[in-house]
């Protein structure tokens, strides 16, 4: 089992978001690649906001990842899913190879990283790299040494996440196989995306 790989665009910065209504912008200004991470809505209005936000991005013409909710992204032919590891153990694998979904696996241990190369991901996320306050994790901080050795040693596409923001996004940068770089709250001001700042990070990644 191997699941289709993300193209030869690097993914590049790949805001989580969790409401479609923020994609619109960040597609405009020329995100590339998204996540969908839906808190607090379940039923009909979770499934309404997943169509919407896979409606939005195919009009972009742009890779959209939905978080954990593996069958609604299957139901309505999403581009991707993005599993954590308690999903992992959960989500059927099989069928979501079978529906031509990329998959993308969150890892925070040499051992989780072992465990998702067994399935072959499209892409692995490798995280906490430093702090961070928009999600609590049970993990240490990975850290830029020990993210550029797993990096430089793994032929998958890496998407580094966890307490990345303007000021350290160049040690990133610099480090070789980092195809994307998730942020959450370093793009949103006052509950809205940051244009400025959005702007900013993809002119650094234009750079790179």
């Amino acid at each position: 089992m191997k699941f289709l790989n993300c193209g030869k665009t690097p993914l590049g910065l790949y805001p989580l978001v969790d409401r479609a209504d923020k994609l619109e912008i960040l597609y405009s200004l020329g995100v590339t690649t998204a996540q969908l991470r839906i808190k607090h809505l379940d039923g009909n209005r979770l499934e309404k906001e997943i169509v919407e936000a896979i409606t939005i991005s195919n009009r972009y013409n742009t890779r959209l990842f939905i978080n954990d909710y593996w069958e609604l992204a299957i139901k309505h032919k999403a581009y991707g899913i993005h599993l954590g590891q308690e999903d992992l153990q959960e989500a059927d694998l099989e069928k979501i190879h079978r529906a031509n979904i990329r998959l993308g696996v969150s890892t925070h241990t040499t051992k989780e990283i072992e465990l998702a190369l067994n399935i072959h991901p499209s892409y692995l996320a490798i995280g906490p790299i430093f702090e961070t306050s928009s999600k609590r994790v049970n993990y240490s901080t990975v850290g830029l040494k020990e993210l550029k050795k797993w990096a430089e040693n793994l032929n998958y596409p890496v998407v580094a996440i966890g307490g990345i923001n303007l000021k350290n996004i160049h040690d990133i940068l610099s480090i070789s196989n980092i195809s994307g770089i998730a942020m959450i709250s370093e793009l949103i001001e006052q509950k809205k995306i940051s244009i400025n700042k959005t702007k900013q990070l993809l002119n650094l990644f234009q750079k790179k």
